[in-house]
């Protein structure tokens, strides 16, 4: 459970804004962002680097497009002796929207992909680099992928970049322990020159299990977020996986400062959690949008509990 090499990265804010349109109060996010740094976590994850010209500012909150400036308002005077990350979406961010590194608050930028997307991938992660940044490419959507074009992706991260670690991204919920040792092994088998990473969503309540059984698998960058805070049903809750971890410089304390006082209010206007929208998203394979299309109805509305529909209607996806 103790291993040095692992680091650990809190993506509250980040994957935490897909159920609100990425509209935290900067006061907040510095709580959190203060919370964490005290938890000894060794990566924070402030939102996304993504273009305004895909995303209307008047609908999306700051942290869809979290830029330097915002970054040091929330984070200035707190001492932090990990990374500071933002995410890239490779189809929807532009490699000139990061500033040279040392210009920069940030260092470590996370680029995630589908398998499609994977040469704008790169091109992002190597310009990333190219300007001083440490960076991952996430692969998203991993149990959607086609074998071979998975393979060639893989292959393509291996010859072409310098990313630190390459992520399995349950982005469905839909793995299971043995599929994780899949993915392991033949990550493994294109990737020789980086670390391997793991981010689960919980439709099925496996988030922190398979989180687990990639730490088994000696996977040494794992996510979660506070309290499991993500999109549909959520993530690996990181109170969970830090207290597993057994690594005396992590203090749990910090995150229940941050989960009593910041997150469990965000229950009032959202739901993540189990339900059974999400767990029928899991065990389909398909994206949570309809399940969180039903979890956003009022109580009265019928159609909230008529689970019999939605499973028929979410197996015809």
């Amino acid at each position: 459970m103790f291993r040095p090499q692992i680091k650990v990265c809190d993506c509250t804010i980040r994957d935490g804004g897909l159920m609100n349109d990425s509209h935290f109060p900067k006061e907040m996010v510095r709580h959190v962002f203060s919370c964490l740094a005290r938890s000894g976590v060794d990566i924070i994850e402030l939102g996304y680097r993504n273009s305004r010209t895909m995303f209307d500012p008047a609908k999306f909150g700051l942290w869809r497009f979290t830029d330097d400036d915002l970054i040091r308002e929330v984070t200035d005077g707190v001492e932090f002796a990990g990374k500071i990350a933002v995410m890239q979406d490779a189809h929807k961010a532009f490699a000139e929207d990061l500033a040279p590194a040392d210009q920069s608050p940030v260092s470590l930028v996370r680029v995630a992909t589908y398998v499609h997307d994977i040469d704008k991938a790169i091109h992002l992660a190597n310009t990333a680099v190219e300007k001083g940044y440490e960076a991952t490419i996430n692969v998203m959507s991993i149990s959607h992928a086609i074998e071979r074009e998975l393979d060639e992706a893989l292959q393509q991260i291996e010859e072409e970049t310098k990313v630190s670690a390459v992520y399995i991204v349950d982005s469905f919920g839909n793995l299971y322990s043995e599929d994780v040792d899949f993915y392991v092994d033949k990550f493994r088998r294109y990737l020789k020159s980086c670390e391997l990473g793991i981010h689960c969503h919980n439709p099925q309540q496996l988030a922190f299990a398979n989180t687990i059984q990639g730490i088994i698998r000696n996977v040494n960058w794992l996510d979660g977020t506070l309290y499991g805070l993500g999109r549909g049903a959520g993530n690996c809750p990181i109170e969970l996986l830090m207290s597993f971890l057994k690594n005396p410089k992590f203090n749990i304390a910090p995150l229940l400062e941050a989960i009593g006082k910041e997150i469990i209010p965000l229950q009032k206007d959202i739901f993540w959690g189990y339900s059974i929208p999400y767990m029928l998203s899991g065990v389909l394979n398909i994206h949570p949008k309809e399940a969180m299309r039903i979890m956003a109805l009022p109580d009265s509305d019928p159609e909230k509990v008529d689970y019999v529909s939605l499973f028929h209607r979410l197996g015809d996806v």
